[in-house]
């Protein structure tokens, strides 16, 4: 999947206005697709398009709440009519909201969910049906965490609950259309740079920077390597995977 491809290749990452998901578009528009960037925050997603339009890229800005399968559904009828179907879905969207468990309220658990697993679940649903019509092998790469499985480090335990759930839909999903032509994987990256640093407090935050192998966070161009890797011809005969990504950080 390169700039010397026959076929134009049709992106589309989620959480595409900042931090990992503004990596990740930046890497594929780099390997030469056309990347379809959805977010909710529109202020956000329109000084991304602006950037991205000066550097001369093909990149598209689409405004959806992506937790309300209403919007998912019109965003990937507008891209099929528009772009002509889906080759690469990027399921990156998502927050950690930080609350203690007992204090965790039931539309805060709902919220949560539907921000990190319903949204990645109802572009899957929309998405794939595309893709099938599209040549090649296509890829769904889901954003999970490395909270998912280390249990050393503070995460809320709604935050972890979502990124497993997203992770167990990865290897369904990878199971199911494994002989369609579709290769599905995760990546879960340990703590990375971006703007969700600004919800824990700082001296957690400390603590957990420094629990780094590196004593540093990972950076969001390393997340977006990985996805551009499992896209690639390279990732073709990989699928069904949660790849974890935390400097070593867990090894015994």
């Amino acid at each position: 999947m390169n700039k010397g491809s026959v076929v134009k290749l049709i992106a589309v990452a989620t959480g595409a206005a900042q931090g990992i998901g503004l990596a990740i578009a930046k890497a594929l528009l780099q390997d030469g697709l056309t990347v379809v960037g959805v977010d909710v925050n529109a202020r956000a997603l329109q000084a991304t398009a602006k950037q991205l339009a000066d550097e001369e890229t093909n990149f598209i800005p689409k405004i959806a709440d992506l937790a309300e399968p209403e919007q998912v559904q019109d965003l990937f009828v507008a891209i099929a009519v528009e772009l002509g179907g889906v080759d690469v879905l990027v399921n990156n969207a998502g927050t950690a909201i930080v609350t203690d468990f007992i204090d965790i309220s039931p539309d805060e658990l709902q919220r949560q969910m539907a921000i990190n697993f319903e949204s990645g679940f109802y572009c899957c649903q929309q998405a794939i049906p595309l893709m099938l019509e599209r040549p090649g092998i296509k890829k769904i790469v889901n954003i999970s965490s490395n909270g998912a499985y280390n249990f050393d480090v503070f995460d809320p335990a709604h935050y972890r609950a979502s990124k497993a759930a997203l992770d167990n839909l990865t290897k369904h999903l990878a199971r199911q259309y494994a002989t369609k032509g579709i290769a599905i994987n995760s990546i879960a990256p340990a703590m990375t740079r971006t703007d969700l640093f600004d919800v824990v407090e700082p001296g957690m935050l400390g603590q957990a920077i420094a629990g780094m192998p590196r004593g540093a966070p990972m950076e969001p161009h390393e997340i977006a390597a990985w996805v551009v890797f499992l896209v690639s011809p390279a990732g073709d005969c990989a699928s069904g995977n949660v790849i974890i990504l935390n400097q070593d950080r867990d090894v015994r």
